[in-house]
């Protein structure tokens, strides 16, 4: 993120100005008067356009890489591979490739940002849409559907309706990674609900709720590592070996916090403190010998290590107390550029503005190295190129390190920067959270003046970026601020700018409410312009037949879409269990069985018309027709092809059972496929029916050397006129007929057929064999 070159005063803020479309409306944004919402001409709506997949994980773009690292020896946590973790790879990319949605569990700095990294990485080709990543930090529902729309379509400056959304997600059939995300419960089922076709793979706070009944998400828990996972962790941190004392205590640390990586990322820091101070014992010993010499001291041993080590030993190591909660003891071993930077964000309440604008807050040149060094010592985490402190270090460190005016001109800094024209608007969405701690920070310093041209300049800069979770809360904390400081003007202002979020989010009484009371702050006031802004909107929110266009319904979320295929090869040959292998060999037996039998039928069938038995299995529709029609395959319809259809294609749609919010299994309508029985003994091959000519019963040609299936004990046999009942009427000569394997429509065992569809309902026990008996 480059940092806008220009004069830095209060009379460069200026407010960012433009255009959204929100659903059907046009939201002109940052006006003199106020934004206003108006119905959007027809010809201004955007078409969305879907994004090809061009990389395997796609997110949020703009994000800040590492630097230059503090450490000479040693590797950061991003650096390492991931340990004691193969068996949780496996398995979740088994779940996922099978549609299943999982949510990660576990205690606060048990790895589960790493885990889902290494999921992502490795699932890239589990569907057709690839994966993607989102950062759910502070993000409400309608940000996160938002963020998932705009990393899978193109339509910059708009923002869908509920109804909108759910036809543009419908489509969509990707693997999606969100980290951190605040929504539980309900919500995260509504998330769910609004991409149908896509497997979540989540990260909530370790204090969540617990999953309600029937919900379509799955708990899965992120233990700590091994005992020698997290030595092995230790040692690669320190970036040496660790002696017998050292292990010992790492072995207490291993048992007191049952193997969380976080603690063991602290402790190697904490390490690297006592190697310092070892090494300045050293120097200093060396210094000591060069000036004095030796004089009536005993003999030291000549070779470095050896003195090293016996200098290590009068350090004494942190005890376990100490190593379960090192934040302060970790800040104070920090250089001066990382404990302002660390200051800095317990000001902002955790969250680490990025490197660019540290110089202009606390003067820090090297901010990637500042930061850098906070990753590695375990007291900040880098997520999608932004920081934030990790769990529980703000609320150790806040008592011991206060703001000392480090937030002082970061309002005013934040202010100018917003509206300069060198700033994207994707550079602002980043820094949202940044803003909303100065924004506390100085509410809590009884700065509101400053909360209010802050909140002013970067109101209209989120509804732009279209965070509006962020664009509320500004717009809340401004309103506030502009009551204590009792001017009228500002009230009104926040109270239009309300008005009008509520009009987007589809909230028309509370928008009528908020544009009542700005009219009113405006009359007092006399700002005529501003009443005449306030006054068109409220005309357009009541008069009848012209109000603004109400949202699109929301689509009735249809059942789970399969359209997540499993590609085995992806999951580790010996991570699987024997009973999975066996489940696929099985699975690929039953198939080939069924693809050969189906040949070997069309291939015995003659040109007469006759047809062998068909197994009865819950009477599947079939089709009557002349032996000249011909057999159409349905859409998409290719054998053992058809498993890998795209999902915006009909066999792609409908080609699969797909799991539902109640876990059960669900067909498309006029796309299920024929649901099979139960074959008996030695009858391995299914037969191919073969339409008979009008009028003729069809009668079982058993063929030479294939085993007939029996009727089953209990079930009358029927004649061939019998079947032809008002429930299931016979079709007429030349409607096309559904061959064996054809979709069969799902309106119950003898519904009727509509003509035209080219699907006849005529039960199946006239080609039922008849009982020996």
């Amino acid at each position: 993120m480059a940092q806008p070159s220009g004069e830095f005063r209060q009379e460069a803020v200026r407010a960012r100005g433009g255009e959204l479309v929100s659903g059907g409306l046009l939201v002109g944004v940052g006006a003199p008067d106020g934004s206003e919402a108006r119905p959007c001409p027809e010809e201004w709506r955007p078409h969305p356009r879907r994004i090809g997949r061009s990389e395997p994980a796609r997110g949020p773009a703009g994000g800040v890489g590492r630097a230059v690292g503090p450490l000479a020896l040693g590797a950061g946590p991003a650096d390492l591979p991931m340990l004691d973790r193969e068996a949780d790879i496996a398995e979740l990319l088994a779940l996922l490739s099978e549609g299943r949605s999982i949510r990660l569990v576990g205690q606060a700095g048990s790895g589960r940002s790493a885990l889902l990294s290494a999921v992502a990485e490795a699932a890239a080709d589990l569907a057709p849409g690839g994966v993607v990543q989102l950062c759910g930090h502070r993000r409400t529902v309608p940000d996160l559907l938002q963020d998932l729309f705009a990393a899978t379509h193109h339509a910059p400056g708009f923002r869908p309706d509920p109804g909108q959304l759910a036809v543009h997600l419908a489509e969509v059939g990707a693997i999606v990674v969100i980290d951190a995300a605040e929504p539980s419960g309900a919500e995260l089922e509504q998330l769910l609900a609004a991409a149908p076709g896509c497997a979540f793979l989540i990260s909530s706070a370790p204090d969540g709720p617990p999953l309600p009944a029937g919900s379509r998400l799955q708990d899965h828990l992120v233990a700590g590592l091994s005992r020698s996972a997290c030595l092995a962790l230790t040692a690669r941190l320190a970036g040496r070996p660790l002696d017998v004392t050292e292990k010992a205590w790492a072995v207490d640390l291993w048992f007191e916090s049952e193997g969380l990586p976080l603690r063991f990322v602290q402790a190697a820091a904490l390490l690297r403190q006592r190697d310092v101070s070892v090494d300045a014992l050293v120097a200093a010993e060396d210094d000591r010998m060069d000036v004095f010499g030796v004089v009536a001291e005993p003999a030291h041993d000549p070779d470095p290590a050896v003195r090293e080590s016996a200098l290590r030993r009068t350090v004494p190591l942190p005890s376990v107390p100490e190593t379960a909660s090192p934040a302060v003891r970790l800040a104070e071993g920090l250089s001066e550029p990382a404990q302002a930077v660390l200051r800095l964000a317990v000001a902002l309440g955790g969250d680490c503005p990025t490197a660019p604008h540290l110089p202009a807050l606390i003067d820090v040149g090297q901010g990637e190295a500042a930061l850098a060094e906070l990753t590695d010592a375990g007291l900040a985490v880098s997520v999608d190129g932004h920081h934030r402190l990790t769990a529980g270090a703000l609320d150790l460190l806040a008592p011991h390190w206060p703001a000392r005016g480090c937030v002082d001109g970061a309002a005013q800094h934040f202010a100018w920067w917003v509206g300069h024209s060198s700033v994207t608007l994707e550079q602002i969405a980043a820094e949202a959270e940044v803003v909303i701690g100065v924004l506390l920070a100085d509410r809590s310093a009884g700065r509101h003046d400053a909360v209010v041209r802050l909140a002013r300049a970067a109101a209209p800069a989120l509804a732009l970026s279209l965070r509006w979770g962020a664009w509320e809360r500004v717009l809340e904390l401004g309103l506030e601020a502009a009551r204590r400081t009792g001017s009228p003007v500002d009230q009104a202002w926040f109270h239009h700018e309300a008005a009008v979020h509520a009009i987007c989010v589809r909230q028309p009484s509370r928008a009528i409410a908020e544009l009542e009371t700005a009219l009113t702050l405006r009359a007092a006031a006399g700002e005529q312009r501003g009443v005449a802004a306030a006054g068109r909107m409220l005309d357009l929110l009541r008069a009848e037949g012209r109000q603004l266009p109400a949202a699109a319904p929301a689509a009735v979320a249809p059942a789970r879409a399969p359209v997540i295929r499993k590609i085995a090869a992806r999951v580790p040959a010996g991570l699987k269990s024997s009973r999975r292998r066996r489940v696929a060999v099985l699975s690929t037996a039953v198939l080939t069985l069924g693809v050969l039998g189906t040949a070997v039928a069309m291939s015995f069938s003659g040109p007469d018309g006759t047809k062998g038995p068909e197994p009865h299995g819950g009477r599947p529709d079939t089709g009557v027709g002349t032996p000249d029609t011909p057999h159409p395959l349905p859409s998409g319809s290719g054998g053992a092809g058809t498993t890998g259809a795209g999902p915006g294609s009909p066999a792609g749609q409908g080609s699969g059972p797909g799991p539902t919010a109640s876990g059960g299994t669900s067909h498309s309508s006029g796309t299920s496929p024929t649901r099979l029985p139960s074959s008996p003994p030695g009858a391995g091959e299914s037969q191919n029916p073969q339409p008979s000519a009008p009028g003729q019963s069809q009668q079982p040609d058993p063929q030479p050397g294939r085993p007939q299936p029996s009727q089953p004990s209990g079930q009358p046999s029927k004649s061939p006129s019998a079947s032809q009942s008002p429930s299931s009427p016979a079709s007429t000569p030349g409607t096309p007929a559904t061959t064996s394997g054809a979709p069969t429509s799902p309106s119950g065992p003898a519904g009727p057929s509509t003509p035209g569809t080219g699907q006849n309902s005529l039960s199946l026990s006239s080609s039922m064999p008849r009982s020996s008996s």
